[in-house]
């Protein structure tokens, strides 16, 4: 097998040989669900893929290519009468050059759809008169010839929204997007032009993908005829992998003589990269294809999964994280969401939303969560009763991308960013919490304690542990895993290709007090020792309660994944002044009990 990593042309998947994952049983459906079509995922999602098979399919001029791309395939099977009936052409919006002024910008947006209009010419031997500075009088230009021809235009449209990222991400000037979008702008009147010619000038179907829905708004006024099909329950899996295909491919590739079991990585594929959801509708949870691949291509050529798990090319995700939590309360909606337990709970999605919204209106949290959700880095999840949406954090590569944002935004001095590593591999090789517990308390709770924060609570002390410990280098490290009708508030279980590391298993078990049920101030906590603080009753009553769940929890997590050294620790934070911890023998009785025996009589546990 050969995984078409970083390759987007289906004709050189197919001819040259490479996996490719068959979606063409969704055309009939495509072609049914409307002639301008807006599909929105996140990037790296595939979509350009999808894109290049819909031009193999319906290019008139690949008509005697048909048999040979698509004859193995579901749709070579059943053609619909529409195949091979088109001219095709495509824009590319992300190639368009958005730096300099307005009129630079004009510029390079008239000379890419010049260039993707020559070729058209090119390809179907049409006689177009072009206009080098403007590319709408060459599009009208291209649709006059082609209705002379007899035939229709099928537009595709990669990368829409490319220049409101641009905004978003890159700090532009906010009037050079309206320039480009409002009033007369070029932008909306390219979408003008399209919506016109689709009204009987010989553009017949538009498919449109991008990432996020911000420009449907802005140029409403100049198309508004597109159709969004990017929540629909049949387009969940148009883009992505299912667990059955990923499964069967591991099956396969296992076949041709690895040495790694295809249930293994399967379990590590599943906690990294899959739980993406694109319909309210729909239960199928899907893996990030561009991450699939780059994992099974691993395994391919090195016999070995990948050293580290996150593919940089999805590097530039940190960038909308980052813009998040630099919006009033964005840090915070982070800090929930890394939570995980009950979720983020919006009204619904946005499913339009203009520029201007984004960097001048109110940003509440549905607003918030929307973008993160198309951004590709929270997914949903279910609903509540009262039918809203709840979403979560898809899976362990995107959950290190907001503990990496935190870091950044809490412990960002070279001393910080040297000591971490240190005291994370302390207690991860020796179990010894204390270095950790006194670097918390001196540098970590200051700093928190500064901030203005509603969730001075059992939160702040889990995600501060978890800022600090998450590796997922070595771990499979998630917080409030399900097991055994309740929720681990953090545990650490090595990798399956990390098992040889001479590191341990962790769990761990968060409470906390308030100073003012201890009666104590800051000063009289900080003065207190260790053992003075463990003795005091209310949090003596507090390391019971963690010590009594981690040691319910623990006999079902090592039940789960087979452990037999699993270090279970209860941890007690007072304010954001001190912490208290304890080690934790689990209960003898349940470990290596199946974990349904465990569930059964796990509330006597004492």
């Amino acid at each position: 097998m050969k995984f078409p990593y970083g390759l987007s042309d289906f004709a050189t998947l197919i001819h040259d040989g490479y996996f490719y994952q068959d979606r063409t049983d969704r055309i009939p459906l495509l072609e049914e669900a409307g002639r301008q079509l807006i599909f929105i995922r996140p990037r790296r999602f595939g979509k350009s893929l999808l894109l290049s098979m819909l031009e193999h399919y319906y290019d008139l001029n690949r008509a005697n290519q048909f048999e040979a791309l698509f004859g193995h395939l579901t749709i070579g099977k059943n053609p619909t009468p529409l195949h091979n009936q088109y001219f095709v052409m495509k824009w590319d919006f992300s190639l368009v050059k958005a730096q300099g002024d307005v009129k630079e910008i004009e510029a390079a947006l008239h000379r890419h759809i010049n260039l993707c209009i020559r070729r058209c010419a090119e390809h179907y031997q049409l006689n177009v008169r072009m206009c080098e500075d403007d590319a709408i009088d060459s599009f009208g230009s291209l649709l006059t010839a082609i209705q002379f021809s007899g035939h229709r235009l099928y537009l595709l449209i990669d990368e829409y929204d490319n220049f409101a990222n641009d905004v978003l991400m890159a700090g532009r000037k906010q009037e050079y997007y309206e320039a480009l979008l409002y009033g007369e702008g070029l932008l909306k009147t390219v979408f003008k032009a399209v919506k016109a010619a689709a009204g009987g000038q010989g553009l017949d179907r538009v498919f449109i993908t991008g990432v996020s829905p911000v420009v449907l708004s802005d140029m409403t006024s100049g198309y508004n005829v597109g159709e969004n099909i990017y929540l629909d329950e049949a387009f969940n899996d148009l883009c992505g992998f299912t667990e059955t295909e990923i499964a069967a491919v591991l099956e396969r590739l296992a076949t041709e003589g690895g040495t790694w079991s295809p249930t293994e990585a399967l379990d590590l594929m599943r906690t990294f990269y899959n739980g993406y959801c694109f319909s309210q509708d729909s239960d199928e949870r899907l893996y990030n294809p561009t991450l699939s691949l780059y994992f099974l291509k691993a395994l391919q050529t090195k016999d070995r999964y990948p050293r580290e798990m996150l593919d940089e090319n999805l590097a530039m995700d940190r960038n909308k994280l980052l813009y998040i939590s630099r919006l009033p309360h964005g840090e915070d909606l982070l800090i929930q969401a890394l939570n995980g337990g009950e979720g983020v709970i919006i009204p619904q999605l946005a499913r339009r939303f203009g520029v201007a919204d984004v960097l001048t209106a109110v940003k509440d949290q549905p607003f918030m969560v929307s973008l993160l959700y198309y951004f590709g880095v929270l997914t949903l999840t279910g609903q509540t009763d009262f039918v809203e949406s709840i979403l979560n954090i898809p899976n362990l590569v995107a959950r290190s991308l907001y503990v990496e944002r935190l870091q950044e935004m809490w412990l960002d001095t070279y001393e910080d960013k040297t000591r971490i590593p240190q005291l994370r591999k302390h207690f991860c090789q020796t179990g010894d919490l204390q270095p950790l517990a006194d670097f918390m308390e001196q540098r970590y709770f200051p700093i928190l304690s500064n901030r203005d924060y509603r969730w001075t609570n059992e939160l702040a002390v889990k995600i501060a542990f978890l800022t600090l410990l998450f590796d997922d280098r070595l771990y499979m490290m998630v917080s409030e895993t399900e097991v055994d009708h309740g929720y681990i508030d953090l545990s650490l279980i090595r990798r399956l290709d990390r098992r040889a590391v001479p590191v341990l298993d962790l769990l761990l078990e968060f409470k906390y007090v308030d100073l003012k049920k201890l009666k104590l101030t800051g000063e009289q906590v900080r003065a207190k020792s260790m053992a003075e603080l463990a003795a005091l009753p209310k949090v003596e009553e507090e390391l019971q309660a963690a010590a009594e769940q981690a040691r319910r929890y623990g006999a079902a997590l090592q039940a789960r994944y087979g452990l037999t050294d699993l270090r279970l620790f209860a941890v007690v934070g007072m304010g954001l002044e001190r912490v208290v911890w304890r080690a934790v023998k689990p209960d003898a009785a349940k470990i290596g009990l199946p974990l349904q025996a465990v569930g059964r009589d796990c509330s006597a546990v004492q």
